[in-house]
C-alpha cells in the first residue's frame, strides 16, 4: 500500500510539471477534438479475496476503440482479459479464463479545470459498465477444496468499472498511457461467496493511436486599416493597374486602391490564438488587403515583427513561437505574389509587449511604407 501511495504521489507531481511546461505556445493547425482512437494496453491484474492479492497477480491485456467528442468528454468500447486466479487458504491457487467488455465515459480533468484545450500530459477519470464472461474453471473442480459458490463450465457477471489514466502525448497521432482501474464483479466470480462484489484491480501501460483530426478553417472576416499620418507636400502616387491573377478579386482590391491613393503607408495587426502559429481566421482579410496594397504601390516594403504574450511559456519558447508566426505571415504574403525582397522580418518574442492586454500580444505587426 505504501508503494502505491508513493507511485500516485510521483505521478501527480509528474502531471503538474509536464502540464506547466505544456502551457506554452506551440504550433497547432488542427482542432483538439473530435478525433477517434484505438488503444492497446498490457499489464497485470489481481482479485481481492481472503487470499494474499500479491499471489493472485496474472497478466492482462486490453483493446479499446473510441472517440473524444470534445476536449473534455470521450466515449470508448473497452475489452480486457487473459486469465484470472483465485486462492483458498492455506496455499491452493486455481486459474480460470475471462474477458470483460465495457462502455466507458472518459473525462479529461486537465481540460475540464485547466485554461487550454491541449496539454502534453492529461489525467482522465474513467467510469463505465458492461459484462464479464469467465470459463475453464477446471483447476478448482479437480481439487478436493471446491467451495460453495464455485461455478463450472462458464459464468456470466456484471461489471462496473472505475479508474484513472495518465496519458502523455508523444505526437499528434500517438500517446503513451498508464491506466489503473477497479472492476466490480458479482460475488461468485472468484468461485467463492462472501456476500459482496468481487473486486478486480488492473494496472496497464499502453499506446493510444489517434485519427481524424479536423484542420483549423481559414475563412475571411472583418479587417481594420490603420493608416499613418499623411506626409506634407508629398505628391500623390499614381496607382498602377494590378493583374487580375495577382490577387483575388475581392473588396480587398478596391480597399487597397483607396488606401494607396490616400496614403502610401499601411499598418496591420495580425492576431493569433494561444498555442497557434496560424493567424486567426478573422485575420485572413487583413493579409489579403496588405498584399493588394503592396501590389498597388510597387516601391513599398513591409516590415513584420512577431510577438508572443508574456503570460505563458518561457523566453526561449516565446522567441521560437513568435518567429514561427512572423515567418508564417511572410510566407502568406509571398504566396500572394509579394517578392521576398520587399519583406523583412524581426522577432521580439515576449521581451516587448505592444499591448496592455496580455492575449493581444500573440500578434505580428506589419508596417508597409516606402
Amino acid at each position: 500500500m505504501r508503494q502505491m501511495k508513493n507511485f500516485l504521489a510521483f505521478a501527480f507531481m509528474t502531471l503538474l510539471t509536464a502540464n506547466a511546461a505544456a502551457q506554452s505556445e506551440t504550433q497547432k493547425s488542427y482542432k483538439p477534438a473530435p478525433y477517434v482512437f484505438i488503444g492497446l494496453q498490457g499489464g497485470g491484474q489481481t482479485t481481492f479475496t481472503d487470499f494474499d492479492a500479491i499471489d493472485l497477480i496474472t497478466p492482462t491485456a486490453s483493446f479499446s476503440i473510441g472517440v473524444m467528442a470534445t476536449p473534455v468528454v470521450g466515449l470508448r468500447l473497452h475489452a480486457n482479459g487473459i486469465w484470472n486466479r483465485g486462492g483458498i487458504k492455506p496455499n491452493f491457487k486455481y486459474d480460470y479464463r475471462y474477458v470483460t467488455g465495457d462502455l466507458d465515459i472518459m473525462l479529461n480533468l486537465c481540460t475540464l479545470f485547466g485554461k487550454y484545450n491541449t496539454y502534453a500530459l492529461n489525467l482522465y477519470l474513467i467510469g463505465g459498465g458492461g459484462a464479464n464472461y469467465a470459463w475453464q474453471n477446471n483447476d478448482i473442480w479437480a481439487s478436493t477444496l471446491t467451495p460453495d459458490g464455485a461455478w463450472q463450465d462458464n459464468h456470466w457477471s456484471h461489471n462496473i468499472r472505475v479508474g484513472t489514466m495518465l496519458d502523455w502525448n508523444l505526437g499528434k497521432h500517438v500517446s503513451l498511457n498508464l491506466e489503473v482501474a477497479a472492476n466490480f464483479l458479482d460475488d461468485r466470480y472468484n468461485s467463492k461467496v462472501d456476500k459482496r462484489d468481487d473486486i478486480q484491480l488492473t494496472a496497464q501501460l499502453g499506446l493510444m493511436f489517434k485519427f481524424g483530426y479536423r484542420k483549423v478553417s481559414a475563412a475571411a472576416d472583418d479587417f481594420v486599416i490603420v493608416p499613418a499620418a499623411p506626409v506634407a507636400e508629398e505628391p500623390e502616387p499614381k496607382p498602377e493597374s494590378v493583374p487580375a491573377a495577382a490577387i483575388r478579386p475581392t473588396q480587398s482590391v478596391q480597399a487597397a486602391s483607396t488606401a494607396a491613393i490616400a496614403n502610401p503607408e499601411m499598418r496591420q495587426e495580425i492576431f493569433f490564438d494561444l498555442n497557434s502559429t496560424q493567424p486567426k481566421s478573422s485575420e485572413t482579410a487583413k493579409i489579403e488587403l496588405l498584399a493588394a496594397f503592396m501590389q498597388q504601390v510597387p516601391d513599398v516594403k513591409v516590415s513584420l515583427t512577431g510577438y508572443a504574450d508574456a503570460g505563458t511559456g518561457t523566453p526561449q519558447i516565446n522567441i521560437r513561437v513568435a518567429n514561427m508566426r512572423v515567418e508564417r505571415v511572410a510566407e502568406l504574403l509571398r504566396e500572394a505574389g509579394i517578392d521576398a525582397g520587399r519583406i523583412s522580418v524581426e522577432t521580439k518574442g515576449a521581451a516587448e509587449q505592444p499591448f496592455a492586454e496580455n492575449d493581444k500580444n500573440r500578434v505580428v505587426i506589419a508596417i508597409a511604407k516606402k
